[in-house]
């Protein structure tokens, strides 16, 4: 089976081919970096990174650009009442979100653009839609024309005549209310670049088209992001791409909110998760489980208890294959198998995906109970297979490191429990199981299990 997506545009699934054979060119929408990631923030850069493993899984060459937006209303109004420089807040911030990109395990871009490196290729963009009469300047600002062009609202279904674009009241030079800008006009305390209309900034929607035309051609694969932006954003972003003359985006993919009570988390609405705040009381991989194992066009209703169980559930995984490294060496990554394949096959399922990945234990599992090594082996490398294709690979140099106890202090416990499970032994041998029983106590009173299995007994931390 090939792989299959849901396209946005079309509102249906979609057999993926590349435009060009084995490489593979997809442009996400990145952060306006204003403030401090929440986990709906990174929700949508870790569902693209599921997909960018997936399709190099899959062999191809995948080239992802993923933009900041580094100037905007909102960075300037935080800066000015942080008593800041603007660029100093955009820069902070920006250092915040590809720390939480890295924390999670997110791979990097192939680029990662900033809005205010790409002037120039902006005012090239609005040259053409001027030229070909689908852009206009008015008193220093940049407008484009939405009457002028017909296919309008194709991506997010909006009617032309009931469009309102959210940029406030009309201002005086825009021809028709629903137009919307491209360039804002200088305005005193605030950063500008000069173009041929006057001074300014560029407004939210051109820096995109221009910097994926710039990184990935006049027309490219995927255009991915949040289902916030399906419209104003990228509604304009298609409309003045097309205009101008360039296909632009073959596919569109959206990922859903994560919600508390149903609304979307929005630092408006004050009900953020800080990835910061979140790496206080889980870690990241466990973070990363709760985030991808839902499907990408589900929304994720954030709770307590639903983060507590990914968090079980990934350390089910984990323990499963420390267990085999413990008593068989190290495994190798395995192959998925194919009712995972499958599964990302279909759209990115990562429900069923992570199904077969804990079915997979499960066998193992049983096989350990078995004394058949070799079974366990093998359900191990496909796990261990399938969560690395979800960039969860417990054994992973990302993660093999990132226990919840230090290294060291994991060597210094196992010598101890080595030590008092060969008296334990000891102690069974001579038929004292009393004492037997008294050491297996106080090991679980550590938080170390013991499990008595054909070759000896196993033990593991409860929390690893």
């Amino acid at each position: 089976m090939s792989l299959h997506i849901f396209d946005s545009a079309s509102r249906s699934l979609r057999e993926f081919a590349p435009r060009e054979h084995g490489i593979v060119s997809i442009y996400v929408c990145g952060a306006t970096v204003q403030g401090i990631p929440h986990i709906g923030h990174v929700r949508s850069s870790l569902n693209f990174d599921v997909l960018r493993r997936w399709l190099a899984h899959r062999g191809n060459d995948v080239r992802l650009v993923r933009n900041v937006t580094d100037i905007d209303d909102k960075i300037l109004t935080k800066a000015a009442e942080a008593g800041r420089p603007w660029w100093e807040w955009a820069a902070t911030h920006e250092r915040a979100f590809d720390d939480a990109y890295d924390v999670l395990g997110c791979l990097p871009p192939s680029i990662s653009p900033r809005a205010t490196g790409h002037i120039t290729q902006m005012v090239e963009l609005m040259e053409r839609l001027i030229a070909a009469g689908h852009a206009y300047a008015a008193d220093g600002d940049v407008y484009f024309s939405v009457g002028s062009y017909p296919a309008y609202g194709e991506l997010s279904r909006q009617k032309p005549d009931e469009v309102q674009q959210g940029e406030g009241p009309a201002l005086a030079g825009k021809r028709d209310p629903r137009d919307f800008t491209l360039w804002k006009s200088a305005k005193p305390g605030e950063p500008s670049w000069p173009t041929p209309w006057g001074a300014g900034r560029p407004g939210w929607h051109l820096e995109c088209s221009a910097m994926a035309r710039t990184y990935l051609g006049a027309e490219f694969d995927i255009h991915g992001g949040g289902q916030d932006l399906v419209f104003p954003h990228h509604e304009n972003e298609q409309a003045q791409s097309r205009a101008a003359g360039d296909g632009f985006a073959r596919y569109w993919m959206h990922n859903a909110w994560v919600t508390i009570s149903g609304e979307k988390m929005a630092k408006s609405l004050g009900n953020t998760v800080s990835i910061p705040e979140m790496l206080k009381r889980v870690r990241a991989q466990e973070l990363r489980y709760y985030l991808v194992g839902p499907h990408y066009r589900s929304n994720i209703e954030y709770s307590e208890a639903a983060l507590e169980e990914s968090v079980r559930a990934y350390q089910r995984v984990e323990s499963f294959l420390r267990k085999v490294v413990q008593r068989t060496g190290v495994v190798p990554e395995g192959d998925p198998g194919p009712e995972f394949a499958a599964a990302m096959d279909d759209d990115l399922a990562t429900p069923a995906a992570l199904a077969a990945v804990h079915s997979a234990v499960r066998t193992g599992n049983t096989a350990l109970d078995g004394g058949d090594d070799a079974a366990a082996r093998a359900a191990a490398a496909s796990v261990r297979g399938m969560t690395g294709v979800l960039g969860l690979d417990p054994l992973s140099a990302k993660w093999s490191d990132t226990s919840t106890v230090d290294n060291g202090l994991r060597e210094a416990v196992g010598a101890l429990a080595d030590g008092l499970l060969a008296e334990r032994q000891q102690a069974r041998a001579n038929r004292d199981f009393a004492a037997a029983d008294a050491i297996r106590d106080r090991l679980q009173c550590a938080g170390i299990t013991v499990e008595d299995t054909l070759d000896g007994p196993l033990w593991t931390l409860k929390d690893s």
